[in-house]
């Protein structure tokens, strides 16, 4: 893989997964009339973010078994899950905002630690 599209596929990734953050926060105090919008913008940038996820996982580790990125996958999972959540369950919202920002917190610490 080539520098430049490496650049690209971070740049791309990092801003999924903020667009993916802010909504899921902006869908805990939105109306419910924004929901499908709101969902449309998460589904999009979910998809970037495993899309390019993935693209980087084969051309930076040639798709070897390594324990920080199932990780990762994981904390992806959850807070791809947590936008539909946040509109369901009002009443848990400081609960589900905790665990955005402990997801988010976990998958950042993963790339830079690598810890297995």
């Amino acid at each position: 893989m080539n520098p430049y599209e490496n650049n690209a596929l971070h740049l791309i990734h990092v801003l999924g997964v903020l667009v993916m953050a802010a909504y899921t926060f902006y869908a805990f105090a939105a109306s419910l009339e924004s929901r499908k919008r709101v969902m449309m913008i998460t589904g999009i940038a979910t998809l970037l973010v495993v899309l390019t996820g993935i693209r980087m996982w084969q051309g930076l580790f040639s798709f070897e078994m390594l324990g920080w990125i199932w990780v990762k996958i994981v904390c992806w999972l959850g807070l791809s899950a947590l936008t539909g959540m946040a509109y369901r369950k009002r009443e848990k919202a400081g609960v589900l905002m905790a665990t955005t920002l402990v997801l988010t917190t976990v998958a950042v610490a993963m790339v830079y630690l690598k810890p297995f």
